[in-house]
């Protein structure tokens, strides 16, 4: 087993499931409130330990309770955190709202600390990051750190993945950079002004991100499972069925951490791509973002059924 590296943010997540949205200027009432750990990045970390991988997290904290969270969150899933705690700024915060008849949900984010993750940063993890097998970040540290981090673990050799999340427009050339990258339906559109409705859609979207120097594009779709495509190979993995949906917050970065765990060991693509989705089956399965994530054992036996 490889190592995965990854680039991100943690932030306290802090759920409100309620029957619908307020309107602006309404006040409603909700139906239940949770506090949990969360941030893509974090959650893909946890995720990645949890699936078996040897996992090590870069970001920034505060030094509040927040941030004694995300310490004990990493620790119970055996993430290596190579971080820095900031005493001025506070730890990230999310406000996630839950709708309670189909589990969709949408969400604010507060980086606190994290918002000043810097290219002194990744420098000072050049060894961690040349180390690894695999590389992942996404966009809610500042994007030109994540370049710059994808661009030295390029440089050395180490797969490299984005998550283009949240959607967000990229410098020239940062798809160059990545051998994968794996949007959802809407942050596919985003980067290529292609709408993402179905299977046959997401190929399409998948060959643009190609076109625009993407390796691989690996398409999340939800219900309709994922979307491979690597200019020789498109194939579309179906999703795996765990149970009933409770929450579906997490699933994407289920799904990235266990791809990255899949591909470290040395898995085929499409076969870590069959890895992640699972992951991801099972994790919609169950409340919260981080505690949703399932062992190496629970992902095996959904496989193997």
């Amino acid at each position: 087993m490889g190592k995965v590296v990854i680039l991100g943010v943690f932030v306290a997540d802090t759920a409100y499931r309620a029957p619908r949205q307020p309107k602006m200027g309404e006040t409603i009432l909700g139906k239940s409130f949770v506090l949990g750990p969360g941030g893509k990045g974090s959650n893909q970390s946890v995720a990645a330990a949890m699936a078996g991988a040897e996992t090590h997290f870069i970001s920034r904290l505060g030094q509040d309770p927040f941030a004694d969270m995300a310490l004990a969150t990493w620790n119970r899933a055996g993430v290596h955190p190579a971080v820095t705690q900031d005493p001025k700024s506070y730890t990230g915060a999310a406000y996630i709202f839950i709708e309670d008849g189909t589990g969709n949900n949408a969400i604010i984010i507060s980086p606190g600390a994290a918002a000043e993750i810097s290219n002194a940063d990744i420098d000072a993890n050049a060894a961690l990051i040349r180390s690894a097998k695999v590389f992942i970040t996404q966009l809610e540290q500042p994007i030109p750190v994540a370049v710059h981090a994808l661009r030295m673990a390029r440089a050395a050799g180490v797969t490299t993945i984005l998550n283009p999340a949240p959607a967000a427009s990229l410098p020239e050339g940062t798809l160059a950079l990545c051998d994968y990258v794996t949007p959802n339906e809407s942050e596919a559109e985003a980067l290529t002004g292609l709408p993402v409705t179905s299977v046959a859609e997401a190929e399409s979207a998948a060959r643009a991100l190609r076109a625009l120097g993407a390796g691989a594009a690996i398409i999340t779709l939800g219900d309709k499972g994922a979307l491979y495509h690597d200019g020789a190979r498109t194939v579309h993995v179906p999703p795996f069925k765990a149970g009933p949906v409770v929450e579906t917050t997490g699933a994407g970065d289920a799904f990235s951490g266990g791809f990255a765990a899949a591909l470290a060991e040395g898995q085929d693509p499409v076969s870590a791509v069959r890895f992640g989705s699972a992951t991801a089956g099972i994790s919609v399965t169950r409340p919260g973002t981080a505690p949703s994530m399932p062992a190496r054992a629970e992902i095996e036996a959904l496989l193997k059924n």
